[in-house]
């Protein structure tokens, strides 16, 4: 029995992947690999060996998202609904499930996938992808992912979703497009040089709250916004005030790197209350482009995203 869970196991980062890929969501993501991997271990009697391991139980968690997503809304970000706002605007939340979550690097790139894979994998949890992602109709979605993902081909791909090749073609003829319209055109992270040493002087400048240092760290059009609030800043002039202004509380924090949804990524700590020490207060998320910064996404759910990122809830002087 214990050979059988461990040959599941090995399994789970790329599984969680592929789940947070469909649901936006890391800690549904988890959910989903846990109801796949039960389902599983149930039906372990009827693997007939014709396909992978692997493959079959892909199948398994793709037909549990499949489930989850008709049962509740798409994720999104705050950038991609409602206008752009202004530093003076008045703060509104949406509830966490609303929207688009980060995950940890960690928990979706397997350990046995070699450079070019993990390339991939890594490019293919950006939070622009999997955003856009979740514009798509639950099975054009599962169809891209495990043809552009995955490498299914169409046949694969009509046998798992139990359809005919024909549709499988035609819902990635219409994913493709949909795509197309939705995505960023920044580049993905390909100067890693250049944007190693980006992120050090964010880390610099932030650490400082030099705002003017930060600032021109950005990219003109630069976008900021802190989930559960529907606001969302765009350009040099806004997020400027808003980081002189409503967000100076940010002023002394402390920063601890991480890895999140394939990018650089920070667990933002600020001055504790009390004055000792210092209390999560965020997962700040960097989209770059080229040498400048493209996107400030900072997750204020620290409840649950920290234990989710194994940071603590505080920092000692």
């Amino acid at each position: 029995m214990s050979a059988n869970i461990s040959e599941l196991e090995i399994h789970r980062a790329a599984l969680t992947g592929h789940c947070y890929r469909m649901l936006g969501s890391a800690v549904d993501a988890d959910d989903a690999v846990q109801e796949a991997m039960v389902r599983a271990w149930k039906g372990l009697s009827g693997f007939d060996g014709r396909s992978s391991m692997r493959t079959w139980l892909y199948r398994i968690a793709t037909n549990v998202c499949l489930d989850a997503v008709a049962e509740r809304s798409r994720r999104t970000r705050p950038i991609a609904e409602g206008q752009v706002g202004t530093p003076e605007d008045t703060l509104e939340t949406k509830d966490r499930s609303h929207w688009l979550e980060p995950i940890p690097d960690v928990r979706v790139l397997p350990s046995d996938a070699d450079p070019a894979e993990k390339v991939v994998l890594r490019e293919s949890v950006r939070l622009a992808f999997v955003a856009a992602l979740q514009n798509l109709p639950p099975k054009q979605r599962a169809a891209l992912l495990l043809t552009e993902v995955l490498g299914w081909s169409a046949g694969e791909v009509a046998e798992s979703l139990e359809t005919s090749v024909a549709s499988i073609n035609s819902a990635l003829q219409r994913a493709r497009s949909t795509l197309a319209t939705r995505q960023s055109s920044d580049a993905p992270s390909s100067w890693p040089d250049v944007q190693s040493d980006l992120v050090d002087r964010y880390v610099n400048a932030f650490e400082r709250y030099d705002v003017d240092a930060l600032t021109a760290l950005l990219h003109e059009d630069a976008t900021l916004s802190m989930p559960p609030f529907t606001l969302w800043l765009q350009g040099h002039e806004s997020i400027r005030t808003w980081l002189s202004g409503r967000g100076s509380g940010c002023r002394g924090s402390r920063l601890v790197p991480t890895r999140a949804s394939g990018l650089p990524a920070f667990g933002q700590y600020r001055r504790a209350t009390n004055g000792e020490g210092y209390e999560a207060w965020a997962i700040i998320v960097l989209e770059l482009a080229g040498d400048t910064i493209a996107s400030i996404t900072s997750f204020l759910d620290t409840e649950t995203l920290f234990p989710l990122f194994e940071l603590p809830a505080r920092l000692s002087e």
